[in-house]
């Protein structure tokens, strides 16, 4: 006769228990979950909840009201973005402890009682993590880790089977970086082999490589779907986020908004695309008592900077960085060139001979330096500003000034709903033909934005998605880039169950 143990009598209640626990909503109408597979993912909508985020500082239960009110805005869904420390005794990283679990627990059983799909994620996993401090050990590279990985994650895998995949599923890492996808693929096929060891069948979703941004073709044969982010551009999604390097430093985020960079190069590096190694030119209409104002963010080492109109020399200037105090904000040392690039954030104005009608800037000797901003004044009329983008190898801005025209700066490229679908999207749907179901796992913009530009770039993404088919979680629900909450200065909030509600915000979800 087969022994029956504690644990299996557990499993067979969990199976039982909370398909009614899902269908007892307090009253309130609970519509049944789509089936998801590998290679078809629901058009979930709905939330990252941070509860557990962090062991230090951002570790508490779950709650249910979150559950309820996402249910009662219509959503659908929840991400639960945790750091793998919560439930690890804190001297043996392959003891778990039990009564945080419980409250992940609490988190699965709260997902069914109100019709919502619970996505489990590793935020931080034993080797790996995007955050601070890095873990001592590296996933991809050291066995141990690999082995604590696995049996944490079959640990979750016991631990939740009989719970459908309609209401549960696995998202194995956050946003892998600069991993080379052979080497990914391989730790993930132990991850999975260790999961379905456990539960067979359980749905199990893989974020792309690159930070989420690119997909990963090889684990579409291994019957994992694939998650991308909704975070570009970043100087709109993270402006002045003090945890992102040079955040403080983005120009004020607009869109849609035309594709403007300012990083000069001089021209003999080789290195880089001839594009790239051109001029920065604006053309004019002829006009007289004109002045341009740059502001020189960053400059490497050293370089000189020359402005000519109409082929002539009208202004210069060389920068020389070092350590120290000097006409720089910053100085910053780059050990691994062994050179200073410093931080000048500094304008510096010059005028414009009458009647000009095309201007160069460019770096002429050194390295390279980059413009966050130009601004154009004709007469006493005011200035127009052009805020300048900091990509690497993209090719300095070349646009037309047209004072009193709607777009005061013109030219052929614009970054709006187009562009994202070209960024963001076509890679993705080529994924999608090939067999990969596919979501958007997190996305939003920080507290500091605009809340204009906020919601026009959150209605194109969303607009995209809505015709890519996929779902999507906001990063967060309650807090600097959700709809309750959120700190924002520049909305005017409703008072919504003891929070602040972003309606507008709001309205803008429900109607994708």
């Amino acid at each position: 006769m087969k022994r029956i143990s504690v644990a299996m009598i557990a499993t067979f209640l969990w199976t039982m228990l909370l398909p009614l626990a899902a269908n007892a909503a307090e009253g309130a109408e609970v519509k049944s979950l789509p089936q998801p597979t590998p290679n078809k993912l629901p058009r979930w909508r709905g939330f990252n909840l941070t509860n557990k985020f962090q062991r230090d500082w951002n570790n508490g239960p779950f709650e249910e009201d979150d559950f309820k009110l996402i249910h009662e805005l219509g959503f659908n869904f929840v991400r639960l973005p945790m750091d793998y420390r919560v439930w690890t005794d804190r001297d043996d990283w392959t003891k778990f402890n039990e009564p945080p679990l419980k409250e992940i627990d609490q988190a699965v059983e709260w997902g069914g009682k109100y019709g919502i799909h619970v996505l489990i994620n590793f935020h931080r996993a034993p080797g790996y993590t995007v955050a601070s401090p890095p873990e001592a050990r590296s996933l991809w590279t050291d066995a141990e880790a690999q082995r604590v990985c696995a049996l944490h994650w079959a640990m979750f895998a016991r631990r939740y089977k009989g719970v459908p995949n309609e209401r549960l599923s696995f998202n194995l890492f956050n946003e892998p970086a600069n991993i080379e996808p052979a080497v990914y693929v391989e730790v993930v096929k132990k991850i999975a082999a260790a999961i379905r060891a456990e539960d067979p069948n359980r749905l199990i979703i893989s974020d792309g490589l690159g930070w989420g941004r690119h997909p990963i073709p090889e684990l579409i044969p291994l019957r994992i779907a694939q998650a991308t982010r909704g975070y570009t551009p970043m100087d709109v999604t993270h402006y002045k986020a003090n945890w992102v390097s040079g955040a403080d430093q983005y120009p004020l985020p607009q869109w849609p908004r035309l594709a403007a960079y300012g990083t000069l190069y001089q021209p003999g590096k080789s290195d880089l695309s001839e594009e790239a190694r051109r001029p920065l030119v604006i053309e004019l209409p002829a006009a007289g008592n004109a002045s341009m104002r740059v502001r020189v963010d960053v400059v490497s080492s050293r370089a000189v900077l020359v402005a000519k109109a109409d082929g002539a020399v009208v202004w210069q200037k060389e920068y020389v960085c070092g350590p120290g105090e000097g006409e720089w904000k910053k100085a910053v040392h780059q050990p691994q060139w062994n050179t200073y690039q410093n931080v000048y954030d500094r304008d510096y104005e010059f005028p414009l001979p009458d009647g000009a009608r095309r201007v160069e800037l460019a770096v002429t000797a050194g390295d390279w330096l980059r413009l966050s901003e130009i601004g154009l004044k004709v007469g006493d009329a005011q200035e127009h500003v052009l805020p300048l983008r900091a990509d690497w190898d993209a090719p300095p801005a070349r646009v037309r000034f047209a004072p009193g025209a709607k777009a005061v700066f013109q030219g052929q490229g614009m970054e709006d709903r187009q562009w994202l679908w070209e960024t963001l999207i076509v890679p993705w749907k080529e994924a999608q033909a090939q067999g990969a179901g596919v979501m958007v796992g997190e996305f939003g913009a920080f507290n500091q934005t605009p809340h204009d530009v906020v919601l026009a770039w959150m209605e194109d993404c969303l607009q995209n998605w809505q015709k890519a088919g996929w779902g999507w979680a906001l990063w967060n629900f309650r807090g600097s880039f959700g709809i309750l909450d959120s700190g924002r200065k520049d909305v005017d909030y409703e008072d919504f169950h003891g929070h602040k509600l972003d309606r507008k915000m709001l309205d803008l979800l429900q109607k994708y």
